[in-house]
């Protein structure tokens, strides 16, 4: 299942900040090991930040479903960037746009943010709770109030801006201080002295409820916990407490019924306090329980049998069974492993997953080398660094040097000739150095030269290997890496080489971009390249200047309409230029004639339509030469190749992520591996081109594509053993 664990991490990421700013957000240790958690119980975990682009980055991360496919979740742990009802922002978002979510719901969380109306609506249910009082700015009437009294935000939760006061000089001094300092109404609480418990609740229409478990106040019935002992000396934690079943019982009893009539959903904590007499009061229910490993709810419910990994999949698990119904729910028992031992899979991703910054950093370095493919210096640049990259996990080079374009690379872990896999790629690129731009991001997008043609698939390949390394899985394997240096000139120079490499090996992959809808490309387009030129000659006058350009136009005109949809068969001129003058009575036009096709055999057909045409524009004022020849032939899909689509494709399942089968009309090198040999491309990251001709990829992706790859070659390396 794809889980998208979004958290508050940049605080900025608005387009105005307006209202009261958040004080409370989760450490990103606890992010990290919530999604290891879920990931452990086999699901598809992406972190997203909660500012403005999350709406992009779910987008992105979970499209609209299809027939068969899982619908995913968010596991929220957004408690919102400004305004009040913070925490209710991003599940208002969510229930908009279509996509469930772990925790409670607009409502709930609102009631129970507000606590003045969740202290009202627990009394108007005779859930005891202290007496309370709401000021606005410290100068009205307090005659009423009864001493001593805890001075809180109406709207805050972990103990921010708690003060305890005992007289009416230090209530409005505290007060104007919340109103000024949080922005919001202060809520004076009446001071229950005595002890303090926390209840944990985990479920739906019967909660279980965990051991209650104490805060140690150190027998002093006046001490309280602030925001600050929370983090910086969180007091003792007894659990099961030391009270009578009774007592126990009861306060369970009251915390379920104030989750119930608060409408809250899946998890929450209840704060609670007794008096001397042990009468007990409902302080304040929190809907978003932190799940801190030291904290409260998670020591309470490791009392009730649940380890970390478990309580996160149970969380989850409950509200899957909430949104589908039991024929949703993840038996937890069969998802999570027992062993210590993670499956390999789990291993993989989490390892990719925690290696996202360094995998961007070197990709950000990739696409700032230019590597225009007559930059011989660049290309040669972007080599080197990968064979740093490679080398210290066991891969030797050799070197093919090119006096015209930069050196092909050969990398290969074995001293063997025969190759189980081998990754084909390029480190050329069509961008002349005024061109190039730069690594940059854009909300859930990254852009940058390079970066979807092949820079992004180089990352991941790299990321992968780095993974298979950590499990001890690559030193097995016997992996070449083919980096060609002619891929924008047709694979003129490298072609042999090509042939003779993926001769030797058992299937080929490569690591070109994927369409943004995350395809597999399992046939290509070959393609052919001609130079049409026409020059006037024995000119009289200005109308032959006009009839030359007449019929140089209709030519060009003719040979576009040998395009053939149903054959799979693309003429299209490009770089068209005339020049010409009436004057001087001279014109000359050229242009550069693209030709796409699916079929060998269409090569030599579509040749000789294209010379025909051309030999039959008559005139003895006119003259017209054509030049040119196939450079590539297609890349066809061939049973072996459907094969391997069709693992790639449960793995993918495996592991949920989407993936398509693609024809694409452009030609590449692969195309030179032998016609019957096992091959697929695009395994690089989704992205394309923008309206401003700036290669993108999907930020994601990057970590999508480094699992699937890895987990491919797992997969093929024991189905040879």
């Amino acid at each position: 299942m794809k889980v998208a664990i979004i958290y508050n991490k940049d605080m900025t990421g608005v387009i105005n900040r307006l209202g009261l700013q958040n004080k409370e957000r989760y450490n990103p240790k606890t992010v990290k090991l919530v999604a290891e958690a879920l990931e452990k119980g086999g699901h598809n975990v992406r972190v997203i930040d909660g500012n403005m682009h999350v709406i992009e980055s779910l987008q992105e991360f979970m499209s609209r479903v299809v027939e068969g496919e899982r619908l995913g979740m968010v596991f929220n742990m957004a408690y919102g960037i400004q305004g009040e009802s913070r925490y209710t922002h991003l599940p208002a978002m969510l229930e908009m746009l279509g996509i469930p979510y772990v925790g409670s719901d607009p409502e709930g969380h609102a009631l129970a943010l507000d606590k003045v109306i969740a202290k009202i609506i627990m009394q108007q249910n005779e859930i005891p709770t202290p007496k309370f009082w709401v000021f606005s700015t410290g100068d009205e009437d307090m005659e009423s109030v009864e001493y001593p009294v805890v001075v809180k935000p109406k709207m805050e939760a972990v103990s921010y801006g708690l003060e305890i006061v005992n007289c009416e000089a230090d209530l409005r001094k505290a007060v104007k201080y919340t109103v000024a300092e949080f922005q919001q109404q202060a809520l004076v609480e009446q001071f229950i002295r005595g002890r303090e418990f926390i209840v944990g609740l985990l479920g739906n229409s019967e909660p279980e409820a965990f051991p209650v478990l104490e805060i140690d106040l150190g027998g002093d019935p006046d001490a309280f916990q602030s925001a600050m002992d929370k983090l910086k000396e969180p007091r003792e934690k007894i659990c099961p407490a030391n009270i009578s079943q009774k007592l126990s019982d009861e306060m369970i009893k009251l915390s379920k019924e104030a989750f119930r009539i608060l409408h809250l959903k899946d998890f929450a904590r209840v704060d609670i306090r007794i008096d001397e007499n042990e009468n007990i009061f409902i302080l304040e229910i929190n809907s978003m329980a932190s799940l801190g490993k030291t904290g409260s709810y998670v020591y309470a419910a490791s009392k009730a049998g649940y380890d970390y990994t478990r309580l996160i999949n149970k969380i989850l698990d409950i509200a899957a069974v909430r949104y589908f119904s039991e024929d949703f729910a993840f038996t937890l028992e069969n998802n999570v492993p027992k062993k210590k031992k993670l499956p390999v899979f789990v291993r993989v991703r989490t390892f990719i997953r925690s290696k996202q910054e360094n995998v961007e950093k070197m990709l950000t370095k990739m696409v700032n080398i230019n590597t225009y493919v007559r930059n011989v210096d660049g290309v040669n640049e972007l080599g080197l660094f990968m064979s740093k990259q490679l080398k210290p996990m066991g891969f030797e080079y050799r070197s093919i040097p090119q006096a015209e374009v930069g050196n092909i690379l050969f990398f290969s872990n074995t001293e063997e000739d025969k190759y189980d896999v081998l990754f084909l790629s390029h480190l050329d690129n069509s961008i002349p150095f005024k061109r190039h731009v730069h690594f940059n991001q854009k909300g859930h997008k990254l852009y940058g030269t390079g970066i979807w043609d092949n820079k992004g698939g180089m990352a991941i390949l790299i990321a992968a290997l780095r993974a298979l390394r950590f499990v001890r899985i690559l030193r097995t394997m016997k992996i070449g890496i083919l980096l060609t240096t002619d891929e924008n000139l047709q694979g003129r120079i490298s072609s042999k080489t090509i042939k003779e490499i993926s001769s030797r090996a058992e299937i080929v992959l490569g690591l070109s971009g994927s369409q943004i809808d995350s395809s597999l490309i399992t046939s290509r387009s070959g393609a052919a390249v001609y130079n049409c030129q026409m020059n006037l000659v024995n000119a009289k006058d200005a109308i032959d200047v006009a009839k030359a350009n007449s019929k140089f136009t209709r030519l060009l005109s003719k040979l576009a309409k040998l395009s053939d949809k149903e054959d799979g068969v693309i003429v299209s001129p490009r770089e068209v230029k005339i020049n010409s003058n009436i004057s001087n009575l001279f014109s000359h036009g050229e242009a550069i004639l693209s030709v796409r096709f699916n079929e060998p055999k269409q090569a030599e057909i579509y040749d000789n339509k294209i010379h025909s045409l051309v030999k039959k524009v008559k005139g003895d004022k006119i003259q017209v030469q054509i030049s040119g020849e196939t450079r590539r032939n297609p890349m066809v899909k061939n049973e072996e190749s459907i094969r391997i689509f069709k693992k790639v494709k449960d793995v993918a399942d495996k592991i949920d992520i989407r993936i398509l089968d693609e024809h694409r009309w452009s030609s590449a090198n692969i195309c030179f591996v032998d016609s019957k040999k096992p091959k697929i491309d695009g395994l690089g990251p989704p992205g394309d081109v923008s309206k401003e001709n700036e290669e993108y990829i999907l930020q994601h992706s990057l970590l999508d594509r480094a699992t699937l790859l890895a987990l491919l070659l797992i997969k093929l390396k024991k189905e040879d053993e």
